[in-house]
């Protein structure tokens, strides 16, 4: 179960007879301001090394890896998920399960770093962070992530620029890794906060994440969320889509609903019961939300932590 990965669109395999090898056999299309690498595995092997000049953004695609980077411990590397890399850094991969009718796929996409810094600038110039000393920037620490929905759809958007023979395909490129890059930096701004390492002191937000977690059995609305930061409503849903890529009531949606998934793994208590804890007022259109996001229902989840 994929639940709150979302898939990037998988381009077709190689074709047998072309393969030059069948462990991380590589498709390049270069590109003005960067390098799209297609990698497939056909073949079970343990710590291949790859490392990349600059920047680099994978994507897996097909298949499972086993990543290992820096010093820390090795980590599944699934469809769904996303890892960003510095320049020179070497990582070892495993792929304990590639065969020729099981291969693995991955993307890496190479950015150059002047792309990277002119993108930064331009962010940080003409959509300026609130508070002192805030600034738009990756966060390479935080280096692995789950693909929502709109980083997904952009990393589809330029796959097919990459791939595309269109004589306008690098400009159009262009667009969409600067709209790549601002989708990966409000990616890691949604995991930070949920790994509870969210540190932008002098930010509203602030306070609103504070009053959501204090208020989430209850029927948490635009208006309170925006007197909460003492901003009015259009221009606190603008600061909080601009700073985390979706609107407040997703995002409060979404906390609802991690919570339901918490109190879920209590086999004894009714769904009923964990709707209206989760500040829910109708429990069809809980379980409705629920599996949407879910891909299951709520009783099937709850199923899974049964002994």
């Amino acid at each position: 179960m994929n639940a709150n990965r979302a898939l990037i669109t998988p381009p077709k395999l190689s074709n047998e007879k072309s393969l030059k090898t069948l462990i991380e056999n590589r498709t390049v299309y270069n590109l003005n301001h960067c390098e799209l690498n297609l990698f497939e595995t056909y073949k079970s092997s343990t710590l291949v090394p790859l490392k990349f000049n600059d920047l680099v953004v994978t994507s897996m695609l097909r298949g499972k890896k086993v990543m290992h980077l820096f010093d820390d411990p090795g980590f599944e590397y699934l469809p769904g998920e996303t890892v960003m890399i510095p320049s020179n850094v070497e990582m070892k991969i495993d792929f304990p399960d590639a065969t020729k009718n099981n291969p693995t796929q991955c993307l890496a996409l190479a950015i150059d770093q002047t792309k990277i810094n002119n993108t930064l600038q331009f962010l940080n110039e003409r959509y300026p962070k609130e508070g002192n000393d805030q600034f738009w920037h990756l966060n390479y620490q935080n280096y692995y992530f789950y693909n929502n929905v709109e980083l997904a759809t952009t990393m589809n958007k330029l796959i097919k620029e990459c791939m595309s023979t269109s004589v306008t395909k690098d400009a159009l490129a262009d667009l969409t890794l600067q709209e790549l890059l601002i989708r990966i930096v409000q990616t890691q701004t949604i995991k930070s906060i949920d790994d509870g390492v969210y540190s932008e002191p002098n930010s509203p937000i602030n306070e609103v994440l504070e009053y959501i977690r204090m208020n989430i059995r209850e029927n948490i609305n635009l208006k309170k969320l925006s007197d909460t930061a003492c901003m009015s409503t259009t221009s606190f849903s603008r600061l909080f889509k601009r700073e985390l890529g979706i609107s407040p009531i997703e995002f409060v949606i979404n906390e609802k609903l991690k919570h339901a998934k918490q109190l879920l793994k209590n086999p004894t208590i009714q769904i009923n019961e964990v709707c209206y804890m989760a500040g829910f007022d109708d429990s069809n259109y809980f379980s409705r939300l629920f599996k949407k996001h879910e891909g299951i229902t709520p009783k099937q989840y709850q199923l899974l932590y049964v002994n």
